[in-house]
């Protein structure tokens, strides 16, 4: 699967600042780390967010989330959302605010 440069960008404005932050090519695409735990991910197909395990329900909500699958199994607590909700500059900072949350109450790796 292609990368989509123009949302890896975005991802990185937005969360450039951030201590502990890293990138590794994942999952078909870019794949955003925080302490060494996934926060979320750049695809052609869209933006990939952990939210983690029963904090994902207000944003399936969002009309164009879906949960994310890997290999056809269904990943709870990450979702994949279009450029319709990621082009939003608010449901982005919302989603990644959420995640960031979820990922900074985990133990750094």
């Amino acid at each position: 699967m292609a990368r989509d440069v123009g949302l890896e960008e975005l991802l990185r404005e937005e969360l450039g600042t951030m201590s502990g932050l890293s990138e590794k090519p994942m999952f078909g695409g870019l794949a955003f780390l925080l302490d060494g735990n996934l926060l979320c991910g750049a695809r052609q197909d869209g933006m990939l967010v952990r939210l983690g395990k029963g904090n994902d329900g207000w944003a399936l909500d969002l009309p164009g989330a879906v949960q994310m699958l890997s290999g056809g199994r269904a990943m709870p607590g990450w979702i994949r959302v279009g450029a319709e909700i990621y082009g939003d500059d608010d449901l982005r900072r919302r989603l990644l605010e959420a995640a960031t949350a979820f990922v900074r109450s985990l133990p750094a790796k």
